[in-house]
């Protein structure tokens, strides 16, 4: 395994393997003067439907003879990469983790503002589903 996604041109643009850049936005390697050479080396451009990308752990599955140049990406451009490459029921679920864990980040902030605001442990849990012992554990702890 490597530790660069990789852009690669297939020979059928029909195939399944990979994501076209394109479906992604911006890709922040797309604008670098490497790649802009290797795509007008092979007569392709970032909308070109043979172009796709793959993230580091797939990359295994890129054709030997299929032109290839490994790419740097940003921790949110691989995450699109990795979300747009799995089938569309583990992208919904992949959603919904993380929207849990953008509502989850603050969970002991928000805790302890309403605890301080005066909103009782009992209804603090009623309202979130959480823990009683969590409930406690924050109020005892300050947060």
């Amino acid at each position: 395994m490597t530790d660069d996604a990789y852009l690669f041109l297939l020979d059928d643009a029909a195939a399944p393997l990979g994501v076209p850049p394109a479906t992604i936005g911006d890709l922040a390697c797309l604008e670098t003067p490497a790649v802009r050479a290797w795509l007008d080396a092979h007569g392709a451009t970032v909308t070109s439907p043979e172009l796709r990308v793959l993230p580091p752990e797939e990359t295994a599955a890129i054709p030997e003879r299929a032109e290839r140049l490994p790419v740097p990406l940003s921790e949110e451009e691989l995450s699109l990469v990795r979300h747009a490459v799995v089938p569309e029921a583990v992208a919904r679920v992949e959603e919904e983790l993380l929207a849990y864990r953008d509502c989850a980040e603050g969970r002991d902030a928000l805790l302890g503002r309403a605890l301080a605001a005066g909103v009782p442990p009992h209804r603090i849990v009623e309202l979130t589903g959480e823990d009683p012992a969590t409930v406690t554990a924050v109020a005892g702890s300050g947060a």
